[in-house]
């Protein structure tokens, strides 16, 4: 007779790469016991199994707390982390981190994502081989759950590559005694492999759930374009696709592999059309929030605190049910509560400034001039009356700033609501004090900023993608291509659209060079603090890049101080500060009688500076497989440089 297993032990043992030993992975528990063939023949018990792979799925990639306790904006020149809860994102931005030490784990490392492969593997086989009945309140509600796993199989996969690109695809049960000479395969044949989970995902779940479904949130035809067009743009890349020409000289074991193909941007370019163009019942699927006119600056408290410089619709996108039904693709509900916003405010809110924008990611957000907008770094803004000095005009800025940005100067509120002025020259939120900023700014996209610390509420947003992700893949790769190019600017113009802002200006559509960098900004402003950053620097290669060596070669020489170099560089009409990952910058408050920024009735004049220089060298592109796994699994190879 079959020995009797804990249910939850038989099918979630963790048997990763990282192979634990046959007694590990069926471990005997006398006062649970229960068949594996138990387990499989009641509709309700995989449900439950279902459930587990979705946790998983969710702790693999939590955008506003990617490191538990630290979204991982601040491994980026997005953001600037404190050095509280073990300095989880300072160790990565000082090279404190290496196969031995991979800080702040939570369920997003190697082990656990082949830990997701094995729950996804077990489900698909075991529904199979038990032959599980469907469930008796709802026909069809098995075959939803079986897509939902090839899809998550697809999902971890994609998590996988993303982090460390080449990996073995496991795409069945690894049973305890079967050969473990597992082979990393390289990232284009992981793709396909990610695709045809996705299709066939496709073939099994429905088309939608409406957003009073109890399995709203759930995987669905939408979400696999979604997989499908995100896989096909990191092929697309230039981190795998003509990673040469970019600098990049490490060897991967499939670097033969990595030579650039113009047809992995077509079928980007198709896989993200699909995610725009799928309809439901002959409507579009996906769609931008766009409730609220440009009258509407109500706060969520239905008041108006903000001087009328952030927009309702742009605070309510990202509460709004309708905004997950309609613009969000895949996402996960409940990733944080009010206790994440608590350790976001500023000090005179009782807050500890967890995470604050930094000065590279502040200029990212353009100057209106006219009819068009402009990079502050640019010779159009700089003649259309851009002053650094004096940077944060009502009105002049992109409006998403004034939603994602807490400045010096800038209309907010204290914890009895009422109208406040943010100083950062003095008092509990200057530069420097206990818990207050470092750079000068304080984190705002996200907060239900009524909240008084009284009361609780969740935290659901953001997506892992939503529609503008697929609108700039696609208008990214019609440039790249040189083909459809109005329709591409007029694409991503639609989503500035949205939040109010002016245009791309009409040259763009014949510089190419021109659209892709606009592109990239897009990206870099809408994304903002969603959990792309760290990847998207990485596919792009710019910390090696010439361009961004030769802005980092120019900084340097600019002067001998750090603080001086910013400020020489930027006078000197450089562009944008160097994209390179090895320093940040912020802006401080200098008291200055002839200064056009007044607060507390002092007048002041805004002045850069660097905050600190951080480490990324070459290997940094990819992240490190533990060196525990290795040993485990000798067959398998380190990333190149570690």
């Amino acid at each position: 007779m079959k020995k009797l297993y804990r249910y939850s032990t038989i099918v979630f043992s963790v048997l990763s790469l990282s192979l634990t030993s046959c007694s590990d992975y069926l471990d005997r528990d006398d006062d649970d016991n229960i068949t594996e063939a138990d387990v499989f023949a009641r509709y309700e018990k995989v449900n439950g199994l279902v459930s587990d792979v979705y946790a998983a799925a969710k702790k693999a990639d939590r955008p506003l707390v990617f490191f538990e306790h630290f979204s991982n904006s601040a491994i980026t020149d997005e953001c600037e982390g404190t050095n509280v809860e073990g300095n989880i994102t300072n160790n990565f931005n000082n090279g404190a981190w290496n196969p031995n030490s991979l800080p702040g784990s939570v369920g997003q490392y190697w082990e656990a994502l082949y830990e997701g492969i094995r729950k996804a593997n077990l489900i698909i086989e075991n529904v199979e081989k038990y032959n599980t009945p469907d469930n008796p309140q709802q026909d069809g509600d098995l075959r939803n759950r079986i897509g939902e796993m090839y899809f998550m199989r697809g999902y971890f996969h994609m998590l996988l590559m993303r982090m460390y690109g080449e990996a073995p695809y496991i795409d069945y049960v690894v049973h305890a005694g079967d050969n473990m000479d597992f082979k990393k395969e390289s990232v284009h044949a992981m793709v396909e492999k990610i695709v045809a989970d996705a299709q066939t995902a496709y073939s099994m779940v429905p088309n939608k759930y409406v957003k009073t479904s109890e399995n709203f949130g759930r995987v669905d035809k939408g979400a696999c374009l979604g997989l499908i067009a995100f896989v096909r743009w990191v092929a697309a890349t230039p981190l795998w696709n003509g990673a040469s020409q970019y600098g990049y000289n490490l060897r991967r074991v499939f670097e033969n592999e990595y030579a650039y193909d113009i047809n992995r941007w077509r079928r980007a370019k198709e896989a993200a059309k699909a995610v725009m163009d799928f309809e439901v019942g002959g409507t579009k699927r996906y769609s931008l929030y766009t409730k609220h006119d440009a009258n509407d600056f109500k706060d969520p408290a239905d008041g108006n605190l903000n001087d009328s410089r952030v927009y309702a619709r742009l605070w309510d996108m990202f509460y709004d049910m309708d905004a997950f039904a309609n613009e969000y693709v895949f996402f996960m509900t409940k990733s944080k509560d009010q206790a994440w916003q608590g350790d976001i405010y500023p000090p005179s809110r009782e807050g500890s400034s967890r995470q604050q924008p930094v000065q590279e990611q502040v200029d990212e957000y353009e100057y209106i001039v006219g009819d068009y907008g402009y990079p502050v770094y640019s010779a159009e803004a700089r003649k259309g009356g851009y002053d650094d000095a004096n940077p944060y005009v009502k009105g002049t800025r992109d409006p998403r700033f004034y939603r994602d940005i807490i400045y010096h100067g800038a209309p907010y509120r204290n914890n009895n609501n009422e109208s406040k002025i943010i100083n950062t020259a003095s008092g509990s939120d200057k530069i420097g004090a206990t818990n207050a900023t470092t750079t000068g700014y304080y984190l705002r996209k996200f907060q239900q900023e009524s909240w008084n610390k009284s009361g609780n509420f969740s935290i659901n947003a953001p997506a892992i993608w939503r529609l503008p992700e697929f609108i700039y893949i696609y208008a990214e790769a019609c440039n790249e291509l040189g083909e459809d190019i109005d329709e591409a600017y007029k694409q991503v113009n639609i989503v500035r659209e949205r939040s109010f802002m002016k245009p791309m200006p009409p040259e763009v559509k014949t510089n190419q060079p021109l659209m892709r960098e606009y592109i990239q900004r897009e990206r870099r402003v809408e994304l903002f603090y969603e959990g792309k950053r760290p990847w998207t620097c990485r596919l792009y290669l710019e910390p090696t890049s010439k361009e961004e060596l030769a802005k980092e070669s120019l900084w340097k020489s600019s002067a001998s101080d750090n603080s001086k170099r910013t400020q020489k560089y930027w006078a000197a009409n450089n562009g944008a500060l160097p994209r390179c990952q090895r320093m940040i910058n912020g802006m401080r408050p200098v008291q200055d009688e002839n200064g056009a920024i007044s607060v507390g009735g002092v007048k002041y004049r805004m002045e850069r500076f660097c905050v600190e220089e951080r480490v990324f060298s070459i290997q940094h592109y990819l992240f490190p497989i533990r060196q525990s796994e290795l040993q485990k699994t000798p067959s398998i190879e380190q990333n190149p440089g570690w």
